[in-house]
């Protein structure tokens, strides 16, 4: 029965990872496609569905995680999550008016250059019980840049969206009502503005600790 489970758990995984990686190939040629035939000023709606698509599979893996299924932390996937889900909708879907910006498109290529990288390093580890050396460095070192041009591009197009998310004052809840309750996603998103300052270097360092490990690991193998 175990070994079962263990076929059927490698099976689930590896059509998860490589449908998941279809689906941010798919983000990287239309953005790329967009960008050099009409501009950055229309590279989102070339990409939204897939995007979204994509980005919202990725909640699936905080259920991997709370089940069992992959031994990455919850604790690690949680907020990476949340911010990419936050921006995807929160800002990107909610607030037309930021779309046209060209960190838009900085953000989708870091982001689906990424998890092209991750998805399919995890597609092949699941699916052969290895990756290739070339695509365990690409997986751990990567992010040495796009981290750092994906979080400036978030945390630009959360800045830029500030004034319309305050006027429109969309998803905020005004009282009296009838819950005695008000939210104000103005002042929601400054505060998800200020995690960035000390969440993005820890998670900077968390993923250089990764990198270390998961190296020098494979250089003793």
């Amino acid at each position: 029965m175990a070994g079962f489970l263990s076929v059927v758990r490698r099976v689930y995984l590896t059509l998860y990872n490589w449908i998941v990686f279809a689906g941010w190939a798919q983000v990287l040629y239309f953005a790329v496609k967009t960008l050099t035939e009409t501009g950055y000023e229309n590279v989102y709606d070339a990409i939204e569905k897939p995007l979204q698509l994509a980005q919202t599979a990725a909640v699936l893996e905080i259920l991997h995680g709370l089940v069992g299924l992959v031994r990455s932390p919850v604790s690690a996937t949680l907020p990476q999550i949340g911010s990419r889900l936050f921006l995807t909708w929160g800002i990107l879907y909610s607030f037309p008016e930021v779309r046209s910006h060209f960190l838009v498109t900085s953000l989708v290529i870091s982001w689906s250059i990424t998890e092209i990288i991750r998805y399919s390093f995890f597609g092949f580890k699941e699916a052969l019980g290895f990756a290739p050396s070339w695509h365990l460095w690409l997986r751990y070192s990567s992010f040495l840049l796009l981290y750092p041009t994906g979080i400036t591009s978030e945390v630009g197009l959360i800045y830029l969206a500030l004034p319309h998310i305050k006027t429109s004052e969309m998803y905020s809840v005004r009282m009296p009502n009838t819950l005695n309750f008000s939210f104000d996603y103005f002042y929601a998103a400054i505060v998800v503005l200020a995690i960035y300052v000390p969440g993005s270097p820890h998670m900077y360092r968390y993923m250089l600790g990764q990198r270390k490990r998961a190296l020098s690991k494979s250089k003793r193998e």
